[in-house]
């Protein structure tokens, strides 16, 4: 039986530990809630938690794999500083967040002298990637990837279809990184064209209805219309959910790639603007034009005192 440890069970990391449990292999697991691993070891017959890292990687059999499901950033980091001393030459560590790519190949580095491999796995699917497979993007050395592609075949939707060895170390979350952009973008132009339609009061459309038309033949079907779609039909109005998108990092370093690289990315940089714009990092420029124009046309501007007081 193939075995590897996962190491991080958030929505992620707890449906690919089930998914490869359910696929066959047995699943090593640590949490830093260490109740969530104990949790998940109760209900898959092929998973085994354990209460630390250490006996963790001591479980395993050599030469190890190690698989890193946490944010990034300094999780991730502290992470890899905790596991480093703990794994062997010819072990892999493999780090499956949304991290930069060049902190991959900064890690790769820093493990390749010390004899351990490293792999760079950006992971596309969300919470529904337990039933349908994951969208895997694989960057590392050839013999890496090798070893890790069983389990890739597990994850993925099937063994043929879903994963890619995508290239050098970097490569993986470089590509995860340009396709979170390219997802910015689609979420940004379906969210504005709905978005407009609504705005059209005389024509009184029902925005539910179009999204669904539109996933049957249309150019623009989609995996997101789909959800769209879905959404709008138990609630078109959106009235309880508040106008404030987050970004988790991708969006930022595809527009920072972009700016070196010298490639134009409107859309996907203007979509990113537009999140920062709904987080209120708008408000003061917008104040400032609101002043701007009552200056020089003494428009009124919200919040004055109503005149004859």
């Amino acid at each position: 039986m193939m075995e590897i440890g996962l190491y991080g069970l958030g929505r992620m990391g707890g449906n690919m530990a089930r998914r490869l449990a359910r696929g066959g292999v047995r699943v090593h697991v640590h949490n830093r809630n260490h109740q969530v691993a104990l949790d998940l070891a109760g209900t898959e017959a092929n998973v085994v938690a354990h209460a630390d890292l250490a006996a963790l990687v001591a479980a395993l059999p050599a030469p190890r794999v190690l698989w890193l499901m946490l944010p990034a950033g300094e999780a991730t980091e502290a992470a890899i500083a905790a596991a480093t001393p703990l794994l062997a030459p010819g072990d892999l560590l493999v780090d499956g967040a949304n991290g930069y790519y060049r902190d991959a190949m900064r890690r790769a580095d820093a493990l390749g002298s010390r004899g351990i491999g490293f792999a760079d796995v950006g992971v596309s699917g969300g919470v529904w990637g337990l039933a349908n497979g994951y969208c895997l993007m694989a960057g590392g050395a050839s013999e890496d990837i090798a070893r890790l592609v069983p389990f890739l075949q597990v994850l993925a939707p099937t063994a043929d279809s879903g994963w890619l060895h995508a290239g050098p170390v970097g490569a993986g979350h470089f590509t995860k990184m340009v396709h979170n952009g390219i997802e910015y973008g689609m979420m940004q132009a379906l969210a504005e064209g709905f978005a407009l339609m609504g705005a059209k009061r005389a024509f009184d459309l029902d925005l539910a209805a179009v999204a669904e038309l539109w996933r049957h033949g249309s150019v623009v079907r989609s995996w997101l219309l789909d959800l769209t779609a879905g959404f709008l039909q138990d609630d078109a109005a959106l009235t309880a959910i508040a106008p404030v998108v987050a970004d988790s990092g991708e969006g930022r370093w595809t527009a920072l790639e972009s700016v070196e690289l010298g490639v134009p990315t409107p859309v996907m940089t203007l979509a990113l603007m537009n999140r920062f714009a709904s987080q209120g990092q708008g408000d003061y420029a917008n104040r400032l034009l609101a002043m701007m124009r009552k200056g020089f046309g003494g428009h009124a501007v919200q919040g004055d005192e109503p005149p004859g007081r």
